[in-house]
């Protein structure tokens, strides 16, 4: 699985668009593992869901490569300098509208990982192999554009992944390992 991931991994260079990133961390194994954060239950927007670490792009970043890093060194502790910048997903678009990038990263070894308390209540891994062997259910919904639009969602280990996050790990997996999931509505990356 890491040797497809290497040769095969996206590179969309439509960065200047972002209004946000987050960081797809990946770990540096026969299997890869993906880096997922639970946010804080006190949080005002999307309080509970599960996330990759990642935020709206600073004034002070010198590029939204740079947002992926400071926001995952924010929220996790992860260091910038254990991330190696491999590869980028195209633009998603929010549901209320933000732009953000998914820049993904390998790390050669895990280093321990300390969550935000002001954001994050806890940090997991899912091996990608999960996202091959399970197919997404379509049970949580989203309001888009005045719709209710039913999203892709994994479960593991407690965990429900859905909603943006459960669309970039969807289009990472299709792209890099020819994954065979449907798309139940029309494809949210908006790459103008």
């Amino acid at each position: 699985m890491l040797q497809q991931l290497l040769t095969r991994l996206p590179n969309d260079n439509t960065t200047h668009k972002a209004d946000a990133a987050v960081l797809m961390a990946l770990t540096r194994e026969d299997v890869p593992r993906l880096i997922l954060t639970q946010r804080a239950l006190h949080l005002k927007s999307h309080a509970g869901e599960v996330a990759f670490p990642g935020g709206k792009r600073d004034s002070s970043d010198t590029s939204i490569i740079h947002t992926a890093l400071r926001e995952a060194q924010e929220e996790i502790d992860l260091q910038p300098h254990d991330v190696s910048v491999v590869g980028e997903l195209g633009l998603f678009t929010s549901k209320i509208g933000i732009k953000v990038k998914p820049i993904i990263g390998l790390l050669d070894k895990m280093p321990p990982l300390r969550g935000n308390p002001d954001e994050i209540d806890s940090i997991f891994t899912v091996p990608l192999d999960v996202f091959l062997q399970q197919k997404p259910n379509y049970q949580h919904k989203v309001k888009y554009m005045g719709l209710n639009i039913a999203v892709p969602s994994f479960n593991h280990e407690g965990y429900v992944i859905w909603g943006l996050t459960g669309f970039m790990i969807v289009e990472f997996m299709r792209q890099v390992y020819d994954a065979d999931i449907e798309w139940r509505w029309p494809n949210p990356l908006k790459r103008k």
